[in-house]
């Protein structure tokens, strides 16, 4: 009754990749998706001749080589370099925190002057942090944690910046140059047309199947495939048997305005608590739009709960040691395959995406050669 060598749940950056890679060598693959349309999270789509990214700014970046060479045989990308503001009580500072920061913050102009003052806002904290406050103070001082940390990462969260694990900020990049690029990698830009043209070539000739959750007739599915590629949440392919996981999702409230420019930037972060919204995107801005129209969206971070889309998975102590338990029981399938953000319980780059999915599809070939 085998129809298909592979059932790929889910039509993300991972799984469109699997499906593609399978093709190549003469697989037969069906993509299930339980959304109306393709490309998971990276989905864009065109309004007023914007492209629009549906579930947040999806900035693809990456240093290595192949990676870069990879994506870009599905579509040109421009040149466009991730350069977001901080608003805190409406005057703007440049991110990453870099010298034009500092200077807006302070007015100093030279590393050193600089340098000296997170010095001695740092000594505040003189032991060990025991919390995300102490972990930023201890690593930029106080001022900078005040009005660009703080707020921000507490409507990130959902919690005071002292009931978060200091892990969740194990580093934070200061620059000592007047250099607004947001990234380090070589690599970096937005595929012209948008995101959803790359995933819809990676499934050119592959079997698709939207508005289908797998997970509602699984034994189907099954058998008509002799292994599954499962890119879901990985709680919820094993029915919540140890409780759900914690996930933080985001709320996007989209606006087209008669007007050619809202923002002037493509991303300013909020970082005040008393704006609701942790940023506003102004899409057009990815591919230097020159529309007579703009689109926005501003993004509200909120507690997870059944029926809304996990976002962020929230990796403290305890549902990591959840995870463990659920990564248990899927090693112990010979015949699925987990990969990806939920199906991991871990947040990616696009670029580790890929990265993944090559690595497992290389992986399912060299067991066939076994």
């Amino acid at each position: 009754m085998t129809m298909y060598d592979y059932i790929i749940v889910g039509s993300g950056l991972y799984g469109a990749i699997f499906a593609y890679e399978m093709k190549k060598i003469g697989k037969k693959c069906l993509v299930l998706e339980k959304r109306g349309h393709i490309a998971g999270n990276i989905y864009t789509e065109e309004v007023e001749g914007i492209n629009v990214h549906k579930y947040g700014a999806h900035i693809f970046h990456t240093s290595v080589k192949e990676t870069w060479e990879y994506i870009s045989q599905f579509a040109e990308f421009n040149s466009f370099i991730n350069s977001p503001l901080a608003n805190y009580q409406g005057t703007l500072y440049n991110l990453p925190f870099n010298m034009n920061t500092f200077y807006k913050m302070w007015g100093k102009a030279t590393p050193a002057e600089v340098d000296a003052i997170i010095s001695e806002q740092r000594k505040e904290i003189k032991d060990e942090p025991k919390n995300l406050e102490e972990q930023a103070i201890s690593l930029v001082g106080r001022d900078v944690y005040e009005r660009l940390i703080k707020g921000y990462t507490q409507k990130q969260w959902g919690r005071p910046c002292d009931e978060l694990p200091a892990f969740i900020i194990r580093r934070l990049p200061v620059r000592y140059t007047y250099d607004n690029n947001y990234f380090s990698d070589r690599y970096q830009g937005i595929p012209i047309g948008g995101y959803t043209k790359i995933i819809s070539k990676m499934l050119d000739g592959i079997d698709v199947k939207l508005g289908t959750d797998y997970l509602d007739n699984r034994e189907k599915w099954n058998q008509i495939g002799r292994k599954i590629v499962y890119t879901g949440a990985i709680d919820a392919y094993f029915d919540y048997c140890y409780g759900p996981l914690a996930y933080r999702s985001v709320r996007f409230e989209t606006e087209i305005l008669n007007i050619p420019n809202y923002q002037g930037n493509a991303v300013i972060n909020y970082t005040d608590e008393i704006v609701p919204y942790t940023r506003i995107i102004e899409h057009k801005h990815f591919e230097f739009g020159t529309q007579p129209s703009t689109v926005i969206s501003r993004e509200y971070s909120e507690e997870w709960q059944p029926g809304m889309e996990p976002y962020y998975p929230v990796n403290d102590a305890k549902n990591d040691e959840i995870y463990k338990k659920y990564k248990a029981l899927a090693d112990a399938l010979p015949d699925t395959i987990f990969g990806g953000r939920l199906a991991d319980y871990k947040y990616y780059d696009m670029d580790k995406i890929i990265e993944l999915a090559l690595k497992h599809v290389n992986e399912e070939q060299v067991r066939k050669l076994e």
